[in-house]
């Protein structure tokens, strides 16, 4: 119940809070605004992250002290630093070093103090347990690529709330059986402030989340997913929950975010730019383009996301040797697909089009076919003024 309880109170905190925040972002005109990479048409407030956290702060206010953790003070304090470093990026501009330096500082607070790390592959490509320094390394650079990865997709109304609503709510359910409610308890929290932010970004949206949220989603999720990737590890074999494929589960949890930044980070660095350079090129970008909308995509690949999910749920008993493989065999070969069809649909579009010179014409002969001579109307009763 107190689950319940929990998810209902952040949900009806963010429902109360969310009106008042878009009122005062606008008094103040805190807004996105269009051109450039854009793709909504009006001035739009942002840093409706504030709108969530505020919801997780006060329902785990409430909640929080039922199941007491010792990392979860230290993770709550990440999570802060991670939302401050958004909230300053969103109203400041960062530079790219400054913003990963602090981002890096929330991340050693989770994996250095609060011991929440990758410790091995078990027994995936042959590789056990890691040394505590590359055990340390390796989970800094997996909870930054999956921080930044869900940062990068919130470009379009509803697709990051869509793909955070489905991991936290996988993620509650499965720390919820295992008994590690302090996880569940926040997954569940979290699940309740984003759908509420949902409701008021769900297109046409009228708040977008900004770095202020997705940096903090994005670190949160990423978070979550490492301590069920090792908490999975310690269940016993033959356990209904229990992942064979632990690292392909939790790759399988955030799978079209780092599908979508490979993606895009490969696309870049072949046209010679580099990989942090915005542009049109995410999966969104292209799904638009063939003529979709907002919710519609935003459905889509969250219907896509899972389905994988639940492809690894069914290969629960194999190896990551062969999930792993299958996963991002299926993601590529969707991606190179829609490749495919967009470029198809937007040549059928371009060909559809009148040509430039087809146009001038056009326009010359609408021109000649109004001809006013002044003369014509000297004698006549019309008033000329």
């Amino acid at each position: 119940m107190a689950f319940l309880l929990s998810f209902l109170s952040s949900f009806v905190v963010g429902i109360l809070f969310f009106p008042v925040l878009i009122s005062v972002l606008q008094r103040y005109q805190i807004s996105d605004a269009p051109g450039g990479r854009k793709i909504h048409l009006s001035k739009i407030p942002s840093m409706g992250g504030i709108g969530f956290v505020v919801a997780v702060g006060i329902a785990m206010a409430i909640w929080g002290w039922e199941y007491p953790k010792v990392e979860t003070p230290y993770l709550l304090g990440a999570i802060s630093i991670m939302f401050f470093v958004g909230l300053r990026d969103d109203m400041v501009e960062l530079s790219a070093s400054k913003k990963i330096l602090g981002q890096l500082i929330a991340v050693v607070l989770v994996v250095v103090i609060a011991d929440i790390r990758i410790k091995g592959f078990h027994g995936f490509l042959g590789i056990g347990e890691f040394n505590l320094f590359t055990s340390y390394v390796f989970s800094s650079f997996t909870l930054l690529a999956l921080t930044n990865a869900f940062n990068l997709i919130d470009g379009l109304d509803g697709l990051a709330g869509t793909i955070a609503s489905i991991v936290f709510s996988l993620l509650g359910i499965w720390f919820y059986y295992q008994g590690y409610f302090s996880y569940s308890l926040l997954s569940f929290i979290f699940l309740g402030g984003v759908i509420a932010f949902l409701v008021f970004n769900w297109h046409p949206a009228k708040i977008f989340m900004g770095d202020t949220g997705s940096l903090t989603l994005g670190f949160t999720m990423g978070t979550l997913v490492i301590a069920f990737m090792e908490y999975n590890v310690e269940l016993p074999f033959g356990n209904f929950w229990k992942f064979e494929s632990a690292f392909s589960a939790g790759v399988a949890l955030m799978m079209f975010p780092l599908y979508d930044m490979a993606r895009v980070f490969i696309r870049r660095i072949s046209q010679g730019r580099g990989p942090m350079t915005p542009d049109k090129s995410h999966v969104h970008h292209f799904l638009m383009r063939m003529g979709l909308k907002h919710d519609q995509v935003a459905i889509l690949l969250g219907a896509i996301q899972l389905t994988i999910i639940v492809l690894v749920i069914f290969l629960r008993d194999y190896s990551d040797n062969i999930v792993l493989p299958i996963i991002v065999g299926i993601s590529m070969a969707l991606g190179y697909r829609l490749d495919k069809i967009t470029v198809h649909y937007l040549k059928m579009r371009v060909a559809q089009q009148p040509k430039i010179l087809e146009i001038r014409k056009l326009n010359n002969e609408r021109k000649s076919k109004i001809k006013l001579i002044k003369s014509d109307f000297e004698d006549s009763n019309i008033n000329l003024n």
